[in-house]
């Protein structure tokens, strides 16, 4: 099976995100067959984005420690975008994989993420 594909689009960046083979990516991918969601994210402890998603997901949550690129459901219902590491209890939704200069392109302060399917 191919791995499914999203788009997160931000401050004009567009980053294709590969998807992870869990049953919360696969609801996220679910609900943007509908269309669309944006969330308003702000930074959060110097090593990523996060806003509510606006819905809750089934989570996968494991330990894992986090890289620059990785797109992670946070208590079922946030989606974060990874700028930096961090270590903690997490859901990986999928990465980003050209994150280079991911924190410029993300931009400082509030910004609006949107996610969409390829």
């Amino acid at each position: 099976m191919e791995t499914p594909l999203m788009y997160i689009t931000a401050n004009g960046n567009r980053f294709e995100v590969k998807l992870e083979n869990n049953s919360s990516a696969v609801a996220l991918a679910k609900a943007l067959k509908s269309g669309p969601i944006t969330i308003e994210a702000s930074d959060y402890g110097n090593f990523e984005k996060v806003g509510d998603l606006g819905m809750t997901l089934p989570t996968n949550d494991r330990q894992i420690t986090t890289a620059p690129g990785d797109v992670i459901l946070y208590q079922g219902d946030k989606i974060a975008v990874y700028y930096d590491t961090n270590s903690w209890g997490f859901t990986k939704l999928g990465h980003i994989d050209d994150s280079e200069n991911i924190k410029e392109k993300l931009g400082s302060g509030s910004v609006e993420l949107t996610l969409s399917l390829i």
